[in-house]
């Protein structure tokens, strides 16, 4: 699947790993900067959404979206990846999809992203359909490019947290699944953000810690997703080269140029 996520907010605490691994499904242990787990809040705008070899889908090129994750690795061959612990759309039938197809815990909201200048968003997302009410609402802004946040590099937190290049998810069965992605380096921004309403973690049973959270922005980004894998099968096909998911983006730029121009927020719903 190709897709492109627009005007990002990375807001991201640490967290005791005890907490996060609670969580996790047993094939996955936390991975750590600093000694800590981290969670993140990544609210945005996706478009030009296409799944490969299909026409594209009506009613599903654009929406906002808005994830919880952490970051983790498979405990038997060390690969580092994403787990989302809930991703709320403003489409149904991208919600749809994204449950048949990758097993992602997707679920369907009232969401609107509106742009208030050239870099600064206001977010806002009610989940539907939900016994608890699950709410998000944020003011944000990119502080613009700087040389040293230019390029992410290996051993700094920005690399940690969004060099990721695989997802892990469980199937209905609750067997581990594996799906790779390819992107190039993240182009990231220092942020500002007033997060006014964060039901998020409280949700899956997280807590956040009392501090601020670390902030970033990304203007855009095309990102492709394969399709997700059973973890056993692929390392028993694969054996010791499982490491195909830990592909390093500065690779792919080699490979795949993104041409899309900039694409202003969208005001959704």
């Amino acid at each position: 699947m190709a897709q492109r996520w627009n005007d990002l907010l990375f807001a991201h605490w640490p967290m005791r790993i005890a907490e996060i691994e609670a969580l996790l499904p047993e094939d996955l242990e936390a991975d750590t900067f600093q000694g800590s787990a981290w969670l993140g809040v990544v609210p945005f705008a996706m478009d030009r959404v296409r799944l490969n070899g299909l026409p594209p889908i009506p009613g599903v090129r654009q929406f906002p979206e808005l994830n919880l994750r952490t970051y983790v690795r498979d405990r038997r061959t060390g690969t580092p990846g994403v787990y989302f612990f809930s991703l709320d759309a403003g489409n149904l039938l991208a919600v749809m999809v994204a449950r048949s197809f990758f097993h992602l815990p997707y679920y369907w909201a009232q969401m609107g992203l509106k742009q208030r200048s050239e870099r600064e968003f206001e977010f806002y997302s009610r989940r539907l359909l939900s016994s608890r009410p699950v709410r998000f609402k944020a003011r944000y802004r990119g502080m613009g490019p700087s040389h040293k946040l230019m390029q992410s590099r290996p051993g700094t937190i920005e690399y940690f947290l969004t060099e990721r290049y695989c997802l892990f998810t469980r199937d209905p069965l609750g067997r581990l699944l594996r799906a790779n992605i390819h992107h190039v380096p993240w182009p990231l921004e220092e942020a500002e953000a007033e997060i006014e309403q964060n039901d998020l973690a409280a949700q899956v049973g997280l807590t956040l810690p009392d501090t601020p959270p670390l902030l970033h922005y990304s203007r855009h980004l095309a990102v492709y997703v394969w399709s997700a894998e059973l973890v056993e099968a692929t390392v028993l096909a694969a054996g010791p080269a499982v490491a195909a998911a830990q592909f390093d983006g500065r690779d792919l730029a080699n490979l795949v140029a993104d041409p899309m121009n900039r694409k202003p927020g969208l005001d959704t719903l």
